[in-house]
C-alpha cells in the first residue's frame, strides 16, 4: 500500500517538476535569438529601448511603436554584438509590428519559429525581453485569455509581466516556438500587458525597404499616424474587455482620420457592448462605407434588432452572411430571432437550420428552433429537435420537458410521461416539470399520481402548484 501511495505521488509531481526542469533549458535555447533594440533621433541622441527578436538570419520583429520618431537603430544581440538596422521591409500598424532588415553573420543567428495557431488558456509562456536596459531578462506567467476582437482579429492576455523596454520580446510556449510578440500599452495612466498573435507576424508582406529617416517622414505627413496610436490605445483596454475606456480612443482615432475603418468599425462594436444602439449603428455604418466587413455588418443587424428596425437588420445579416458564408451561424442565428420578432416563423425556422448546419452542436440554436417547431404546432419536428438537443446536453432538464410537452400535444402519454421524469431526474426542483408529469398523469387517469406531484410542488414551486391544482380540481 505504501509503495502505491509513493507511485501515486511521483505521477503527481513529476509533470510539475518536468515542466520546471524545461524552463532552464528552454531559456538557455531561446535567448540568442532575442535581442535589445535601440534608437536615435535626428541629432543622434538616444531616443527609446525596445527588445525584438529573430525570425530569419537578417530579419527582426518588433513593436512598430519601439521605433517612434527614430532616424536610427541599433540590434543588440546576449553576446553583446551589435547590428545596425539597414531599414524596414514591412509595418502593421494596427498591430504594431515592424519587420526590420539587418546584417548579421549567419551561423551566430538562431531564427525563433513561430506557431501560427491558436494557444490554449492556462498554456505556460515565457517572454524574454529588456527591461530597463537588463538585457536577456526572463519572465513567465500563463495564457490568461485569447479573445477575439472584431475586424482585427486575436488578442492574447498573458500574466508574464511586460516592463518598459520589453515592447517588442517574443512570447514562447514551452516548445520554444514563439506564440506572439509582447506589447506594452501605458493609456490612461494604466499598464496593459498582452501579445499580437504569430499569425499577425507571418502575414506581414515585404516590401521595397523603407529608411528609418522616411518611416519618420511619411508617418509626419500622414494623418493616419496619429489616429493609429489612438487606435492602439482603445485596443489595448479592448483586449480586457472594457469597452467603456476603449470607445474615447477608437473615437479620437476617427476624429484624426475620418476614413480610418477599422476605427469606425471598434467604435460600432463598444457602443453596441455599452448598448448605445444609434450610435452603433452610425458608426458601423461608416465602417462598411469604407470597408465592408461581416463583422460591421453583423453589428448593424445587431443594432437595428435592438432599435426594431428588423428589415434593416435582416438586410444587415445576409449582408455578413455573403461577406463570410462559411463562418456565418452567429448571423444566420441573429437572423432568427430577427424573424422571431418580426412574427415570420418559416423564415425563422430557416435560419436557424442554417446556422445548425454549419456548427451542428450549435446548442442555443437547437433550443430556439425546438421552441419554434412548439410555438408553430409542428410536433414531430420538434420532437426531434429536443431529442438531439438532449443527446448534446444530456445534462440538461430542459430539453427533455419540451421534448415531452411536444409528446404529450401528440399524445403520446408514455413517452411524455418518461421524458418528464427524466427531466425531473436531471432536475429535482424544476416546477414546469412537475407540472407537465402531473397533468400527464392526469390525462392518463392517474389522478392520485398527479396529486403527488402537487404535493412535492407545494414545497418546492407554489406557482406550478396552483396551476396543478386548477386542472386536478378546475
Amino acid at each position: 500500500m505504501k509503495s502505491l501511495w509513493l507511485l501515486l505521488l511521483l505521477v503527481l509531481v513529476t509533470p510539475v517538476r518536468a515542466s520546471q526542469d524545461l524552463l532552464p533549458e528552454l531559456v538557455r535555447r531561446i535567448k540568442p535569438s532575442a535581442v535589445a533594440i535601440e534608437t536615435f533621433d535626428s541629432r543622434g541622441e538616444k531616443l527609446s529601448r525596445g527588445s525584438g527578436f529573430f525570425v530569419e538570419a537578417d530579419r527582426i520583429v518588433t513593436n512598430r511603436h519601439v521605433l517612434e520618431g527614430a532616424y536610427r537603430a541599433e540590434v543588440h544581440s546576449s553576446t553583446g554584438t551589435v547590428f545596425p538596422v539597414k531599414g524596414v521591409l514591412a509595418v502593421d500598424a494596427e498591430g504594431d509590428i515592424a519587420l526590420l532588415k539587418i546584417d548579421a553573420p549567419t551561423p551566430q543567428i538562431r531564427p525563433l519559429p513561430l506557431d501560427k495557431t491558436s494557444p490554449q488558456e492556462g498554456e505556460s509562456v515565457v517572454v524574454i525581453g529588456n527591461p530597463l536596459g537588463l538585457e536577456g531578462s526572463v519572465t513567465n506567467g500563463i495564457v490568461s485569455a485569447v479573445r477575439d476582437i472584431p475586424t482585427f482579429g486575436r488578442i492574447i492576455q498573458i500574466t508574464a509581466p511586460i516592463s518598459s523596454g520589453s515592447s517588442g520580446s517574443p512570447v514562447v510556449n514551452m516548445q520554444g516556438q514563439v506564440i506572439g510578440i509582447a506589447t506594452l500599452q501605458i493609456t490612461g495612466g494604466q499598464s496593459v500587458n498582452f501579445a499580437i498573435p504569430s499569425e499577425r507576424i507571418s502575414q506581414l508582406q515585404s516590401t521595397s525597404m523603407t529608411s528609418l529617416a522616411d518611416l519618420v517622414a511619411s508617418t509626419g505627413r500622414n494623418k493616419r499616424a496619429k489616429a493609429v496610436q489612438f487606435f492602439r490605445d482603445g485596443l489595448s483596454f479592448l483586449s480586457k474587455d472594457d469597452c467603456e475606456k476603449a470607445l474615447p480612443y477608437f473615437e479620437k482615432a476617427v476624429e484624426s482620420d475620418n476614413n480610418y475603418a477599422e476605427a469606425w468599425a471598434q467604435a460600432g462594436f463598444c457602443n453596441e457592448k455599452l448598448g448605445k444602439h444609434a450610435e452603433a449603428l452610425e458608426a458601423s455604418k461608416k465602417a462598411v462605407s469604407l470597408r465592408p466587413s461581416a463583422e460591421s455588418y453583423f453589428n448593424i443587424g445587431l443594432a437595428s434588432f435592438y432599435l426594431k428596425q428588423y428589415k434593416d437588420a435582416a438586410e444587415a445579416y445576409r449582408q455578413a452572411i455573403k461577406i463570410d458564408p462559411y463562418n456565418a451561424a452567429d448571423a444566420y442565428y441573429a437572423l432568427g430571432l430577427v424573424y422571431r420578432d418580426w412574427a415570420k416563423p418559416d423564415d425563422e425556422i430557416q435560419a436557424y437550420k442554417q446556422a445548425i448546419r454549419l456548427k451542428p452542436d450549435y446548442t442555443v440554436a437547437y433550443e430556439r428552433l425546438g421552441s419554434r417547431y412548439l410555438r408553430s404546432k409542428k410536433f414531430n419536428e420538434a420532437v426531434e429537435i429536443f431529442r438531439q438537443l438532449s443527446a448534446l446536453k444530456p445534462g440538461d432538464a430542459i430539453a427533455p420537458n419540451n421534448m415531452g410537452e411536444a409528446y404529450f400535444e401528440l399524445n403520446r402519454l408514455n413517452d411524455a410521461l418518461e421524458s418528464f421524469r427524466q427531466s425531473v431526474r436531471l432536475k429535482p426542483d424544476y416546477g414546469k416539470a412537475y407540472y407537465n408529469l402531473g397533468r400527464t398523469l392526469l390525462a392518463m387517469g392517474n389522478r392520485d399520481a398527479a396529486l403527488e406531484q402537487y404535493t412535492i410542488l407545494t414545497n418546492i414551486d407554489p406557482d406550478w402548484a396552483e396551476k396543478l391544482n386548477a386542472i386536478i380540481n378546475p
